[in-house]
């Protein structure tokens, strides 16, 4: 088989398997046997074992001596923790992008918030839910901000767990419409073109869901 098809193939399990981690499909603490993935995804072996060794580079698949992989488990702690961090990356980044953003970019961010809004509208008292990537309205703002060091941090190492993240707040009802509506206060201060108070905003956002999080006590395995 050539190196970049089996790497390819590699990658594109790895990214499925991902999905699955993140929207809780696969479960904290599962474990991720070699033989059934290779005849539930028709590929042999090889792919497989790559794609897990590139899960466990995201930190998203553990490895035990002679008990192959699982699914990471995460605490609260670690989601703390993890928000912590965030708070001062993303922070940076809303600065930056109230600098940087195109019209053309801060428009895209403008048509996301919006198409959130209907979708928070329906579910008023639920969590607020977003897919990935150019989909993902803090995704959008970490690629405005043109920085590829904080790019690659927060898209790259963190976003992964950035995502699993956010399913805790299922547990916190309203969480979703609060979030929103700090989501619209960043935008007009991106759009304003004021990066001091983008970059505030962005930290209390963080802050209040690491508070939320703190208040519910434990972080959802599902």
């Amino acid at each position: 088989m050539n190196t970049n098809t089996h790497r390819d193939r590699s990658e594109l399990l790895a990214e499925a398997l991902s999905e699955e981690i993140i929207d809780g499909r696969l479960r904290p603490g599962e474990k991720l046997n070699e033989a059934d993935l290779s005849e539930r995804f028709a590929v042999s072996r090889g792919p497989i074992r790559e794609a897990l060794k590139r899960l466990g580079e995201r930190k998203l698949v553990v490895f035990y001596p002679n008990a192959g992989a699982r699914v990471i488990t995460h605490t609260l702690s670690d989601i703390l923790n993890l928000l912590e961090v965030r708070e001062y990356l993303e922070a940076a980044a809303a600065k930056l992008a109230a600098i940087h953003m195109t019209p053309a970019e801060k428009q895209q961010l403008r048509n996301l918030y919006e198409a959130h809004t209907a979708a928070v509208a329906s579910t008023p008292d639920g969590s607020y839910l977003q897919h990935p990537e150019d989909l993902d309205f803090h995704y959008v703002i970490i690629k405005g901000s043109k920085n590829p060091l904080l790019f690659d941090l927060l898209c790259g190492d963190l976003y992964p767990k950035l995502r699993i993240s956010r399913r805790a707040h299922k547990a916190s009802p309203g969480r979703g419409a609060r979030a929103l509506e700090e989501h619209r206060r960043i935008l007009v201060a991106i759009e304003e073109g004021d990066p001091e108070f983008a970059e505030l905003l962005m930290r209390k956002h963080i802050a209040a869901a690491r508070e939320g999080l703190r208040k519910i006590g434990e972080f959802p395995s599902d």
